[in-house]
């Protein structure tokens, strides 16, 4: 029987070259170079996109390099890896974390299938900034939500145990305040308190810990003036050493190098040396080795530092299998989605649609006959996978019209273009606009195409690009009833269109099922229940827009016009603020165009919340784990069966920081049969209670006073006083 494999012992033989190699992943070698890197003992390479090239390289690595330590073979496994699931964004609209684990699940299942061991995702920065371009990768505007969510993906791709051929091993990032970029730039800079960091940026990363992520990802960006990847006090003092954790940590692309451009490091020498020193586990892209020999001195790291960093790296793999199991079975391998995976797909897409608006019921589209026209760049577009997708996904099967008209078979569905992702063509709009006076609905199809969003995808302007909005206008102006499907990566502005259009559902980018489950929605073969992970500004002057903003000592509040108080600013619209001297604008109402947790039914419902025992706790007894229980009663009073989602908020009325004015602390998606009712309990405890200072030795506090604790739904909620008392002695 084969001897099991210690990593103490692997460690013990190894030289300081060995040992660096082990923890350098290098960005994007040919084939050539990486199979040289495995001979060498690279400790981790990018999947060389099959599981036959997958097995060369680790036959190298076992076979030839100096102690055989297998590959951590590592790839971006997003939302999908050959089935494309909805983008992250997407699935936090859903409200339901299973489509989340459901995601993870089966895209760890393919990538493992084909020698992926490990991936780069979920990213659960809070993203509160609709003009930065990887919100679309996040979960939302929430920190509960994003910890909810990132949760699920982790339990979906490690699975119960890592060594399984369907597990791979996650990894959160960005640690930490990445999405917090000024201006919403793209690695541009932070700036944030010391509160804010551990009560909003940290916490998803606090919960991912607790999930026993395998790995966490170092931020492009600074805190406190200390880049990310240099940064000790966070990678080491808090993750590592408060938090207890035991995996690795891992640069981003070039994430080490670019400490030369911080201006804290002199060369890339002195930046390895400070990344591995700050608590770095493993490079990418090339800042510990050059051509086989360190770049970094040995006489300049610590070695039981360095030690700590290789054992991380070797522990992972035997927690993968690596040792006894390297290889995959290439004939089982996953290349194409099947029937199961499809299925799985399409579901769970049209979980995540959300229905903004719907007068007079424009949606779902009757089934009886009728001239359906459908118009758009994305009528007839595939274009539905979103970003971070590999080129060897598969595509969106059918389109929207495509779809429609497999569904609507006794009607007729015709398309236009109508408008372009990018330029100007008026006679398209003329086109669309004679077209729509003869049909009997329109369905009006647009959107930012999926390279707007993602990763360098910064956005000044937050409306349609190209015309898309001259072909809303135009088809308002034909007096055919119309809904539009908003396909998008991040909130948009729609201002300019939304009081013109009866019904706007929000469709995301879905992945591969995405032309099918929207038509799911449209038809209404499936109720909407989604709801927004994300505000929609008003304009992109509001932005950076959130509900749980804190407290300020001058909130505006509705009531009156501002052209009433101050007639000699020359307003003519309204304002509806209660005074001049108000945080507001002078040129735009209050609020969000929709805000975070709202969503429409085809249904309708009525909720009714109380309290499940004596609205009071002592300090003492939220320490030993009491909990506070709410049930909440949901009807469903409409005609036709639905989900709605039960959400649970709380205000801190009186504390020694200034707290938010509302922060959700539970959920629960339920789905309810036209005419019945279902109970749905959410409890709260110490864990919701309480917040750090400014003072992070002082730790997590909560103290007693008043709390106001809301239950409902993004339409409506019941408040309840909850009082938290000193513990007596």
């Amino acid at each position: 029987m084969k001897a099991k494999v210690q990593p103490e012992q692997i460690l013990a033989s190894m030289t300081y070259a060995q040992k660096l190699a082990q923890l350098q992943i290098v960005w994007r070698p040919d084939s050539a170079e990486a199979g040289s890197l495995a001979r060498n003992g690279a400790g981790a390479l990018f999947w060389p996109a099959s599981a036959q090239a997958t097995n060369a390289l680790q036959r190298i690595a076992v076979e030839e390099s100096p102690h055989g330590v297998p590959l951590l073979i590592g790839l971006d496994v997003v939302h999908g890896q050959f089935t494309i699931f909805p983008t992250p964004l997407a699935q936090a609209a859903s409200f339901d974390p299973e489509v989340a684990r459901a995601d993870a699940r089966l895209s760890a299942k393919e990538a493992r299938s084909n020698g992926v061991n490990w991936t780069f995702s979920p990213m659960i920065d809070v993203s509160r900034d609709p003009r930065w371009g990887r919100v679309v990768e996040g979960f939302g505007e929430d920190p509960y939500l994003n910890a909810v969510f990132g949760e699920a993906k982790i339990r979906g791709y490690q699975g119960d145990n890592l060594s399984s051929n369907a597990s791979i091993a996650a990894c959160a990032k960005h640690f930490v305040g990445y999405s917090a970029a000024e201006g919403g730039r793209d690695y541009n800079t932070t700036d944030i308190s010391v509160q804010r960091l551990h009560n909003v940026y940290l916490e998803p990363f606090r919960a991912a810990v607790a999930a026993r992520v395998a790995s966490v990802m170092a931020s492009f960006n600074a805190v406190s003036g200390v880049p990310m990847h240099a940064n000790r006090e966070l990678l080491t003092d808090v993750l590592k050493n408060e938090w207890g954790h035991d995996g690795i940590v891992v640069a981003d692309a070039d994430g080490v190098g670019e400490l030369v451009n911080h201006g804290i490091a002199a060369d890339t020498s002195d930046a390895g040396r400070l990344a591995l020193s700050a608590g770095l586990d493993v490079e990418m892209g090339g800042s510990l080795l050059s051509d086989g020999e360190p770049i970094v001195r040995e006489e300049l790291l610590d070695s039981e530092r360095l030690d700590d960093a290789v054992l991380r790296v070797l522990r992972l793999k035997q927690a993968l299998g690596l040792f006894e199991n390297p290889y995959v079975d290439e004939s089982t391998a996953a290349t194409d989605p099947d029937d199961a995976s499809l299925s799985a797909a399409r579901d769970t897409a049209a979980r995540c649609a959300v229905l903004l608006k719907n007068d007079d019921g424009v949606l779902p589209v009757k089934p009886q006959g009728q001239r359906v026209l459908v118009v758009g760049p994305y009528a007839d577009s595939k274009d539905h996978l979103g970003a971070w997708v590999q080129y060897f996904a598969s595509p969106t099967t059918t389109s929207i019209a495509e779809s429609l008209a497999e569904a609507l078979p006794e009607s007729v569905v015709t398309t236009l273009p109508g408008a372009t992702f990018f330029g100007s063509d008026p006679g398209l709009q003329a086109e669309a606009a004679a077209a729509a006076a003869e049909a009997d609905l329109v369905l009006v199809a647009v959107g930012e195409p999926s390279d707007l969003s993602g990763e360098a995808s910064s956005r000044s302007s937050l409306d349609l690009p190209g015309d898309q909005e001259k072909l809303i206008h135009a088809i308002a102006g034909s007096g055919t009833p119309f809904a539009v499907a908003l396909m998008t990566g991040r909130p948009l502005v729609v201002s300019d269109w939304i009081d013109q259009c009866p019904a706007l559902l929000v469709a995301w980018h879905l992945g591969t099922e995405a032309g099918k489950a929207i038509s799911d929605v449209l038809t209404g073969a499936v109720n909407p229940g989604g709801k927004l992970p994300m505000s929609f500004p008003r304009a992109v002057g509001q932005v950076p827009i959130y509900y749980n903003h804190e407290s300020t000592g001058r909130p505006a509040r509705t009531g009156g016009s501002l052209a009433d108080k101050r007639p000699d600013v020359g307003l003519t619209g309204p304002n509806n603020t209660d005074d001049y001297y108000k945080s507001k604008y002078l040129d735009l109402e209050l609020g969000p165009q929709f805000g975070f947790g709202y969503g429409l039914s085809y249904t309708s419902f009525e909720l009714e919340s109380s309290p499940d025992q004596a609205l009071s706790v002592t300090l003492d007894e939220l320490r030993a784990g009491s909990r506070i229980s709410f049930t909440t009663i949901v009807r469903n009073t409409g005609t036709k069966d639905g989900d709605e989602v039960v959400q649970l908020y709380i205000s801190d009325l009186l504390a020694t920081v200034t707290r938010p004015v509302k922060q959700l602390r539970g959920f629960r998606r339920v789905f309810v049969p036209a005419g019945e009712e279902r109970r749905v309990s959410l409890t709260i405890g110490w864990d919701d209670l309480g917040f750090w200072t400014n003072d992070h030795r002082a730790g997590y506090i909560v103290e007693p006073g008043e709390f106001r604790v809301g239950i409902g739904s993004g339409l409506t909620s019941r408040e309840f006083s909850l009082w938290v008392t000193p513990s007596s002695h």
